[in-house]
């Protein structure tokens, strides 16, 4: 099975048509049908590693200040409890919790789904990102997931490796910072290259601005690791892009080739009236 990172964006991506949401229908129409999907949300990011167990996973609004149709998004994927003892499994002795009522299926998941699986019928499980570890455990713990591709389940991870909502300007709608634009190709050219090397970033002397909080750039780790412990890594650029100065789009698959037809250019316009930096929870 293929894995991807997904540049998720803002959460109005969910409701937009251009080029990022038709990049991911052309994902999810191109990706033989999966047994589950597997997703590593940069929204749950929390002190452990869990992974949702619940049979009817809720769909989560984790924002604020958006338009009401965004919150009447639903996504009702069912859940796949066992598939949660077969993640404990593969990645022993990293120890694995199970959620089975406290999460669900939130806006960094379904945002990218409703457009790559429309139908809502594939069973959804999410990995959360243990916000106590270092770059290398997630790393590492991506690459311990690679048997689960063998096994009939798509990895997905979903953040944006340039992610600074403090920076945003929305008048650059279709445009990246200079520091943003020098980190993210730093950044693909490890993913294309050698992308065990990919937790190294952070040394990198834009880190700080475009990654102020780790949250959103630790899932293209889980990428970068399935890709490093794969004897065929195959990484190719889904779609690329910046979105308000300070926001990476770029998205990769791993063993999918997936040719792309352009949609609307420019990235989803803001609500009319701006919700506040720390909305995009």
């Amino acid at each position: 099975m293929p894995a991807a990172f997904i540049g998720h964006g803002n959460p109005m991506n969910a409701l937009d048509a251009n080029r990022y949401t038709a990049a991911w229908k052309a994902f999810g129409s191109a990706v033989p049908r999966p047994r589950a999907i597997l997703v590593v949300s940069a929204h749950w990011y929390i002190n452990a590693t869990a992974v949702t167990a619940m049979p009817r996973p809720r769909t989560i609004h984790d924002f604020y200040g958006f338009p009401d149709e965004l919150f009447d998004v639903q996504y009702p994927a069912p859940g796949l409890p066992e598939l949660a003892t077969e993640i404990s499994d593969v990645v022993h002795p990293t120890w694995v919790g199970a959620d089975v009522d406290s999460w669900g299926i939130d806006h960094g998941t379904w945002s990218v789904l409703v457009h790559a699986f429309p139908d809502a019928t594939i069973p959804v499980v999410q990995l959360s990102i243990n916000a106590d570890k270092p770059l290398d455990y997630h790393l590492e713990l991506g690459a311990k997931l690679t048997p689960l591709r063998e096994r009939g389940v798509l990895v997905v991870a979903s953040g944006n490796v340039v992610h600074n909502l403090r920076s945003m300007n929305w008048r650059l709608a279709d445009d990246g910072y200079d520091w943003a634009q020098r980190f993210n190709e730093d950044a693909k050219a490890a993913m294309l290259t050698d992308p065990t090397e990919f937790a190294s970033l952070d040394a990198h002397r834009d880190f700080t601005r475009a990654v102020p909080t780790p949250d959103h750039f630790i899932p293209a780790l889980y990428l970068a690791g399935l890709a490093g412990a794969s004897a065929h890594p195959g990484i190719e650029v889904l779609v690329d892009g910046y979105a308000y100065g300070s926001l990476s789009m770029t998205a990769y698959t791993l063993g999918l080739s997936c040719p792309t037809t352009p949609g609307p250019p420019g990235s989803s316009l803001p609500p009319g009236k701006f919700p506040p930096d720390s909305s995009n929870i």
